[in-house]
Order: C-alpha cells, then structure tokens, then sequence
C-alpha cells in the first residue's frame, strides 16, 4: 500500500470532481453533481450523479464513486464534490450513511462549487450517530 501524503490534495481532487461534474446525467433537475474518492493507495474513484425519469432509481454521484472505489478493492482517504449551486453541498443522508459504511468517522469531506466556494466536513459532523455495523 502506497504511503499517503499527510496533506489532502484538495485541488487535484476538485478538478477531478468538476471533471465527473460534467459527465452527470441530470436532465430533470439540472442539478449535476461530480465526486471522486481519493483512495488508500493514492488513486482516485471518480462518479456522477445519474438521473432516471423515475425519480427513486436515481442515483448520486458520491455512490456512483463509492462503487468504483469497491470495485477496485480500495479504501477511502477524502471525498471531494463539486456542484454547480449557490452553496457548497454535503452529500445527501442516503450517500452519507453509504460513505459511513466505508470511511472512519474522521474522513473529510469537501464541497466545492463551480464557482470556487468550499466547505469541508467530517463524516461523524455530517451523520453523527451513524448507523454502522457495530448495532449488527
């Protein structure tokens, strides 16, 4: 396993997000959103929200990345989203709680918008009292 810099490197991460951003799939809300997970082995997991006509099988760019991330057997480091809205976004509770499931209650989180604002959280601040497998 590849030893990590002590430093997230937010920016790269950004560019790879607004990256992803402009692949999503967003034609009912317009609401694009780009996400990429920096891995355990220094790799990056990239994903796009994608929208379905029928609004309950659409699914978030956070997950779309969390499902590359398993397929390449890693571990996640940082997540970084970028939105176009006025605000930076947190992920959504159901991303949340999936990158919960995954990531220590420490993993940062960041948000970007397309516009440059930021705001970084960590998993235990955005869902504290997460439901994980320690309750199973």
């Amino acid at each position: 396993m590849a030893v990590l810099p002590v430093e997230i490197p937010w920016q790269q991460l950004f560019e790879a997000a607004e990256l992803a951003r402009q692949r999503a799939h967003a034609p009912y809300s317009k609401f694009q959103v780009g996400a990429v997970i920096l891995c355990d082995d220094g790799s990056i997991s990239a994903g796009c929200n994608v929208e379905n006509a029928s609004y309950g099988l659409t699914v978030c760019a956070e997950r779309n990345a969390v499902g590359a991330m398993v397929m390449g057997g890693k571990k996640p480091v940082a997540v970084a989203i970028v939105v176009d809205s006025k605000e930076p976004t947190p992920p959504c509770g159901m991303c949340r709680q999936v990158l919960a499931e995954f990531g220590a209650s420490e993993l940062p989180v960041g948000s970007r918008t397309v516009s440059g604002l930021e705001a970084r959280w960590t998993i235990a601040e955005l869902l504290p009292h997460a439901f994980t497998r320690s309750f199973l």
